[in-house]
């Protein structure tokens, strides 16, 4: 690629996401449906939230770690659906270079916080079933807020050099973006300078945080099938199984649209690329909830209670 004069590297100061043009068609349906799952999916993790608070009985490092993952889950979401509400609206697809670096941070910050808040999640698990004596030990209080504070932090660092590889990056036009939300991939397609370091640079984090994350949780749960394969009752293999068959379920949503996303060449097929930005974007925040609370006696059982003690409080 040529050199860019200095005086042609404007900064851009708009871009122009496509969003969904196979479905442009529909925008009364469009609206309606993303509003129903953003209000579905804000609720039902507020809900688990308020559950873990107000039940004694939830009061464990498990579910600390759930109420981490549904607060984490709302900031998803919230960081790509109501923009494309507001989209709906307003007839315009257009969103200020600002406002783009923002949800770009937003998103890759929650992205990079639930790769390593799932990986503490399975170690939780781990050392529940493998490591049952020691555990409340372990998993003390202290150590639970330890660990969610890492898992914040290390999502928040690695966003920064998504923003920061696309902030310095010059956009001489076109600035359309092939995608539903501003990601990092897309947004250094659009650039008129060479982004070939920028791309490696972004790549080898990702890859890091993810593969790292992956990888850890598969020796977690190496060991944890290792010790429930040793469990000689059936009662007890399926009730050390229930308790990590919801955090399998969610990491399982999760990894495979992350893999599909960002294991393939940069730019290859911008529509499958947007497919699994919606599946761990949209309807993972949105079925979490219902895996950790459907699959769940604790969570029932605390709903259950709530609802009993708020029919006291009416008569």
């Amino acid at each position: 690629m040529e050199p860019i004069e200095e005086n042609n590297c404007s900064r851009t100061k708009y871009f122009i996401i496509l969003g969904f043009q196979e479905i442009q068609e529909t925008y009364f349906f469009n609206f309606i449906l993303y509003f129903s799952v953003y209000l579905l999916t804000v609720f039902s993790n507020v809900a688990i939230i308020i559950l873990v608070r107000i039940d004694s009985h939830l009061h464990s490092p498990m579910y600390f770690f759930i109420c981490n993952l549904s607060f984490l889950e709302i900031g998803y979401i919230s960081s790509t659906l109501p923009n494309l509400m507001v989209g709906i609206l307003s007839g315009t697809k257009s969103i200020s270079f600002t406002a783009c670096i923002i949800q770009l941070y937003s998103f890759s910050c929650l992205g990079g916080t639930e790769n390593v808040l799932l990986a503490f999640m399975a170690y939780d698990r781990y050392l529940a079933i493998c490591n049952p004596l020691k555990y409340t030990m372990i998993m003390s209080p202290k150590m639970c807020i330890q660990l969610a504070c890492l898992s914040w932090s290390m999502g928040c660092i690695i966003a920064v050099a998504a923003i920061f590889l696309v902030a310095i990056s010059c956009f001489c036009g076109p600035n359309v973006v092939e995608h539903f939300l501003c990601e990092s991939a897309p947004l250094l397609q659009l650039s008129c300078t060479d982004v070939s370091t920028a791309k490696f640079i972004l790549s080898i984090s990702t890859s890091a945080l993810t593969l790292s994350s992956v990888l850890f949780t598969m020796i977690s749960y190496c060991f944890i099938i290792h010790s429930i394969v040793k469990i000689s009752s059936t009662t007890g293999k399926k009730k050390a199984l229930s308790t990590c068959v919801s955090h399998f379920t969610a990491v399982l949503f999760f990894y495979i649209s992350v893999c599909v996303m960002y294991v393939q060449p940069s730019g290859s097929n911008p529509s499958r690329n947007k497919v699994a930005a919606v599946f761990y974007g949209i309807i993972t925040p949105l079925l979490n909830p219902f895996v950790y609370s459907l699959r769940n006696k604790d969570m029932k059982n605390a709903l259950i209670r709530a609802l009993r003690k708020s029919k006291n409080v009416q008569f």
